[in-house]
């Protein structure tokens, strides 16, 4: 009966029986079942089990009595037997279980003991009598106490769960500093993943396999069924950004920012082969129907068709004249459909690389899916738009609008091709039946940008990719959502010092701004308000206990360093804030944004003053000059533009970076070579950092050396040196004078997002992706100091632990756990 209210839906015997700790016999089950059902206790539902709402209600009730008071008595006897929650469910039905069954016996306990702390001994008495047992008996009682803690949000430092069961434990997000896990049994429990923002998402064609890829530069395989993590895939040395399953779920391709295709034995994660040859980042890959061939689609403007088993590029499709973003065959394999930044869709012969048709109704970028049938090409578009087009005779016939943001991402339903998925930048997935135009249901949940839709084999499942680090399951019919993964990636994005160099300030993608005291390892304050990750921080010029910070919450904040308190939140910008600068005098603030646009703000009164448009895409990087008359602006469009900070006119656009601009620093030379001029500094993701005459526009000279994307640059406060943070997980001192590296700072272990130099010069620091800011002296290069507050499941001892996968132990590494 306890089970049936646990898992509040109908039950099959089989499922039910799996829920049982103690030796009952299928026999016994059923002769239990039948006696339940002859009073009506227990109803029948097709092939699974169920109770009426009122008996339901009253057996909950009655099993929170239960535990309260075995609580209470310290006498463990339903807690053994029964999981209050049960951690792999489907997500929906945990919300329920948490809702109506841990939570009233949380407020239950608060309301008897009064005070967390009588809580938290009661419940830590009942751990250690457990751990005293001579004989470690099969139970619920650890997972239970582990929810409780979570749900009550109590400290469990050093706690010692060692040797025992830990099933239905729900971990996810909760810091597990010290614990001892050694010798447990975790089969049941589910822990935080180390994702990034993962880029892309499809199943296996078999439905038993979800592939994942992401900007930690990783393919990861899980298991449907459980959620379990299987294989970490790695090999590529940038983002990827495309993942798709061969026709037989045996092969599993990849491909991204690196320009490099892969192939995986989805058996055991080997990689197979490697196909090389696009000149930028691949966007997009597909199998054709048959298995044989995979197509590609790239920055570099062109699509390519692979040979699988040589790794041969076959054709090159020429026609787009930017990067082609999407690529999709056809069910037949005869065809290709691209879309692309020039806001066209091109449809190709695979034999003959023959352009067909060219769709011109979008303007902006486009994505594009092929229907069931191959009769009806679905593409999605910057333009909010989804546009439904006959392939034969290339006639837009519907256009479907409602979502808010722009459209990333487009899927058919499999055996039903009148359903359509879409996802979009404002946080939402949307069904459609499009051929009548409508929008019939709207799923919600995700806190961030929906990048990647697609169907299960069966049409039951979407999983839906959100730049907020979740994946998602969802039954799209009933919109519950099934099962989500969680990341936690504490990237160490953005630093900045304060003008006297007491402080330095980082942010992170866990929503929070750590202060460390100067150049030691004491975080003196943690900053928390803003709703999702923190790109950028900068000290107010003259006061340095105020702070500006800005996020993908699209909202800058204020902060009082003395109080912790922000006292002022800027909005305006309708995307993710990446970038914000002072002018000298500190009485304007100017930020960029992934809406393209750049703000003035006038900080007594917080308004914006001016905005700055004329850039095509993001805002990544923005610059005041040491007078403060003129403001740089770095762009996703490969561009750096000058503008008059008075009048908001452009004054240049500075044109040669081959990608992405995403860092601009000025400084005042005082070097012989450059005597007097006001230079400027640029990063760019073709690898490169660019010197410029700011006054004249001219290009003074280009570094080179890093072997990867440039994140961050930023002069010296004399303007003899610039430093440089890179992909390539190192960071690069240059000569301004000279063009010439002086320095290579190695020791991070990956991307360097981030680099700022000391106020007094003679310090830098670097900010990486693998959670750490490090010290650095500049004369010598040597790193004198690293900081890390602790991660999620620092020192959490898995020593011996069952139930774990090697992938699951890897990142549990990597959130802090020894073994």
């Amino acid at each position: 009966m306890y089970w049936l209210a646990i898992n509040r839906e109908p039950l099959t015997i089989q499922n039910l029986q799996a829920d049982f700790v103690c030796g009952t016999s299928f026999k016994e089950t059923l002769n239990a079942i039948a006696s339940l059902q002859r009073r009506s206790l227990v109803e029948k539902v097709e092939n699974s089990l169920t109770q009426q709402p009122v008996v339901m209600e009253f057996v909950t009730d009655h099993l929170i009595e239960q535990a309260c008071e075995e609580i209470s008595s310290q006498t463990p006897k339903s807690l053994k037997t029964y999981a209050l929650v049960k951690a792999q469910t489907q997500d929906y039905i945990q919300d329920i279980q948490i809702r109506l069954i841990l939570q009233p016996i949380a407020e239950r306990l608060i309301e008897q003991f009064s005070s967390l702390e009588l809580i938290a001994a009661q419940l830590t008495k009942i751990l250690v009598d457990q751990q005293q047992q001579p004989r470690r008996e099969i139970n619920y009682i650890a997972g239970n106490l582990l929810n409780l803690f979570r749900q009550l949000k109590i400290d469990i430092t050093g706690y010692d769960f060692s040797g025992l069961t830990i099933w239905q434990a729900n971990l996810q997000d909760m810091p597990l500093h010290q614990v001892n896990f050694a010798d447990s049994d975790l089969t049941q429990s589910t822990f935080t993943e180390t994702l990034g923002n993962i880029l892309s998402a499809n199943f296996s064609p078999d439905g038993l396999l979800l592939a994942t890829c992401d900007t930690d530069c990783n393919v990861r395989l899980w298991e449907v069924k459980t959620g379990k993590l299987l294989a970490i895939c790695q090999g590529h040395t940038n983002w990827v950004r495309t993942v798709v399953f061969s026709p037989d779920s045996t092969v599993l391709a990849s491909a991204g920012a690196d320009c490099r295709i892969r192939f995986w034995n989805v058996e055991d994660g080997a990689c197979l082969r490697t196909c090389t040859g696009h000149t930028n980042e691949i966007f997009s890959i597909a199998f054709s129907p048959d298995g044989q061939h995979l197509a590609s689609s790239s920055g570099d403007s062109t699509l390519r068709l692979w040979e699988l088993d040589t790794a041969y590029c076959l054709q090159t499709f020429e026609g787009h004249s930017s990067w082609v973003r999407s690529v999709a065959f056809s069910p037949d394999g005869q065809t290709l459909a691209s879309g692309s930044d020039d806001k066209t869709i091109r449809l190709w012969n695979c034999t003959t690389g023959k352009c067909l048709k060219v769709l011109t109704d979008h303007t902006s970028w486009t994505r594009v899916a092929f229907s069931p049938n191959g009769q009806i090409l679905a593409s999605s578009s910057g333009d909010q738009t989804v546009k439904l087009w006959q392939v034969e005779t290339g006639e837009c016939l519907r256009t479907l609008i409602g979502h808010r943001g722009s459209i990333y991402s487009v899927a058919f339903h499999p055996t039903t091709p009148a359903i359509l998925a879409s996802g979009s930048g404002d946080n939402t997935i949307k069904l459609w039946d499009w051929e009548r135009g409508e929008s019939i249901k709207t799923l919600q949940g995700h806190t961030n940008q929906v990048v990647s839709v697609a169907f299960s084999p069966n049409g039951g499942t979407l999983v839906c990719v959100s730049l907020d680090q979740t994946v998602r399951l969802w039954d799209w019919r009933t919109g519950h959502c099934l099962k989500t993964w969680y990341g936690h990636t504490d990237w160490a994005l953005p630093i900045a010092f304060s003008d006297d160099g007491q402080f330095l300030a980082s942010g992170s993608s866990d929503k929070s701004i750590k202060i460390w005291q100067g150049s030691t390892d004491t975080c003196v304050r943690v900053l928390q308000g803003h709703k999702d990750f923190i790109y950028t921080v900068a000290f107010q010029p003259g006061a340095s206990r105020v702070l500006a910070s800005g996020s993908t919450d699209q909202t800058v904040r204020l902060w009082d360093l003395e109080s912790g308190q922000c006292f002022q939140i800027l909005q305006g910008h309708t995307d993710w804030v990446f970038t914000l600068a002072f002018s000298p005098d500190g009485r304007t603030l100017v930020t960029g944004s992934a809406d393209n646009t750049i703000k003035l703000w006038d900080l007594p009164t917080g308004q914006c003053i001016n905005t700055l448009t004329g850039h095509r895409e993001k805002i990544f990087g923005v610059a005041v000059s040491p007078e403060g008359r003129m403001i740089a602006s770095a762009s996703s469009d490969k561009t750096i533009k000058l503008w008059d900070r008075q009048t908001g006119e452009c004054l240049k656009t500075l044109v040669g970076h081959g990608n992405r601009v995403y860092s601009v620093d000025f400084v005042r030379s005082s070097s012989s070579a450059f005597e007097g001029l006001l230079l400027l500094a640029s990063g760019s993701t073709d690898k490169t950092i660019k010197l410029w005459n700011a006054e004249t526009g001219e290009c003074l000279n280009t570094f080179r050396g890093h072997s990867n994307w440039v994140f961050s640059v930023a002069f010296s406060p004399d303007g003899q040196r610039l430093i440089s943070g890179s992909h390539d997980q190192t960071a690069r001192v240059w000569s301004v004078e000279t063009g010439k590296c002086q320095q290579v700072l190695m020791g991070h272990e990956h991307l360097v997002s981030a680099v700022a130099f000391h106020p007094q010069g003679e310090l830098m620091a670097t900010g990486s992706q693998d959670q750490t800011v490090r010290w650095w002296q500049v004369e010598t290069g040597r790193c004198l100091q690293v900081l890390r507050a602790d991660r999620l499941y620092e020192g959490l001892n898995i020593s011996g632990a069952t139930g774990l996968t090697e992938a699951q132990k890897l990142t549990l590494r990597a959130l802090g756990a020894v073994d």
